[in-house]
């Protein structure tokens, strides 16, 4: 089970140019469709004079959420060149844009491949990569007495604490590695039981 994933930090900006056809790559850190569409539509309007807006985006820890869109550009040409792109990056939670001003000269299929392919390479390479964990939030109750062991589980594993609440009754959202998670919430819960057999 991985728990890991790459991404990029913030937006980057590629460039490729052949016979007189410029294309203008931007890779795009994103977390939902929503914002993929949000983003498509504003490069759309940024670049209206340009022949074709491209695109391709892959979403989720499994990388299991993608599409890509050759924008009237023949199939294949494009939105999958630039997905390739990202694959061979193992990259998630990114969407990458190609604006293509045409130059006059047909490229051909194979040119635009090598084009979109080229352009989109650019863009990641000039990426900030980075690995993101993938986490889970673990919620506890208990009562005040047990808050010293608590703490101490909490200090020794290093979740985050999301949320506390000390009062008689107390809770505390921890959120940690997914790997991770099934040995914290057992270390907590034996805390709260070796208090309860005094």
């Amino acid at each position: 089970m991985t728990d890991s994933y790459k991404t990029i930090k913030g937006l980057s900006e590629g460039f490729y140019s052949e016979k007189r056809s410029r294309f203008l790559a931007f890779a795009i850190p994103v977390r939902t469709v929503e914002e993929v569409k949000a983003e498509v539509d504003k490069y759309r309007k940024q670049y209206y004079d340009s022949r074709h807006v491209c695109w391709a985006y892959m979403l989720g820890a499994e990388r299991t959420v993608f599409r890509a869109n050759d924008d009237g550009e023949p199939s294949s040409t494009a939105g999958k060149p630039i997905l390739g792109q990202i694959n061979s990056n193992e990259l998630t939670d990114i969407l990458v844009i190609v604006v293509r001003y045409f130059g006059g000269v047909e490229l051909g299929t194979s040119g635009l491949i090598v084009a979109y392919r080229t352009a989109a390479a650019d863009a990641i390479a000039q990426a900030e990569i980075e690995e993101r964990t993938v986490d889970v939030d673990i919620t506890i109750a208990f009562e005040y007495p047990y808050l010293n062991g608590i703490m101490r589980v909490v200090k020794e594993d290093n979740p985050t604490i999301v949320s506390q609440r000390f009062e008689i009754d107390c809770e505390m959202t921890l959120r940690i590695r997914k790997s991770e998670a099934e040995r914290l919430t057992n270390r907590l819960l034996k805390v709260e039981s070796a208090f309860l057999k005094e």
